[in-house]
């Protein structure tokens, strides 16, 4: 199933995608409440909403060098256990738009990444639960990096943070399994990074137990498991492509911030 976001009528809803349709949601409900929140008997077209960002996370947990070979062409080691940064939910912008290169950098990068949308509340998982249970679903995820500003800061906010450094798909595939499919990020249609979930070095379910274990996952919340090697640089006029199987494909134009 496919869940989005919308605006209608000056009010914000969500929805559950059926062929071109959508049925609204009564909430955006727990991944165990979903079904009972459709409103089967009524249904909008595509073009009488505004798709927005599916989600409204409190934060948005990221995993550094999570594929060997990226994090070997950034000179660095694979780390003993995941990194982790934090990235402003602020950032977020919804497929299509544009992604504005600041004018503090001169070095914009795209990280293509599969994103997972926590399902509800988690919290010190142990060997004993299983952490797919917590998730409401996948989206595609670029996590925008100004790298000279992030090798000059030496920790990572301010050059992931930037408005409009994280784009993600309009829609929450709910139902996927992403133990091994391919992630491929293209920039004007040439192919820039070509991997697979299976060649992660901590997976999706390590990921969140651990992460677990060191905050609270909320309702909504993001996590970001790392990008395959191929990272290149970003130019004014570029179109960036993130393709991931089974997923909306997330495609956001690229603009120097002097032209708006």
């Amino acid at each position: 199933m496919k869940i989005c976001r919308y605006e209608r009528g000056g009010r914000i809803y969500y929805g559950a995608i059926e062929g071109e349709n959508i049925h609204p949601l009564r909430r955006f409900p727990q991944i165990d409440e979903l079904t009972d929140s459709i409103i089967f008997n009524e249904l909008y077209y595509f073009d009488e909403v505004e798709l927005l960002p599916p989600v409204e996370p409190s934060k948005i947990v990221c995993v550094g060098r999570n594929y060997a070979e990226h994090a070997k062409e950034l000179g660095n080691e694979v780390p003993k256990e995941p990194l982790l940064f934090l990235k402003a939910p602020s950032a977020i912008i919804g497929n299509g738009k544009n992604i504005i290169i600041p004018r503090q950098s001169e070095h914009v990068e795209h990280e293509g990444e599969l994103g997972i949308v926590i399902g509800k509340q988690c919290k010190n998982l142990s060997e004993n639960d299983n952490p797919l249970d917590y998730v409401f679903g996948y989206i595609c995820f670029n996590d925008v990096t100004a790298r000279d500003i992030q090798r000059k800061d030496i920790q990572f906010t301010r050059g992931k943070s930037f408005d409009t450094f994280c784009p993600i798909s309009n829609f929450i595939e709910t139902d996927l399994d992403v133990s091994d499919i391919r992630v491929t990020t293209k920039v004007n249609g040439i192919i820039k990074q070509d991997g697979r979930t299976s060649q992660m070095v901590f997976p999706v379910p390590f990921l969140i137990r651990y992460i677990s274990n060191q905050m609270t996952l909320n309702l909504g919340d993001i996590i970001a498991t790392g990008t395959p090697s191929g990272v290149s640089k970003l130019n004014d006029g570029d179109l960036c492509k993130i393709e991931i199987e089974g997923l909306e494909v997330l495609q956001n134009p690229i603009i120097n911030t002097e032209k708006l």
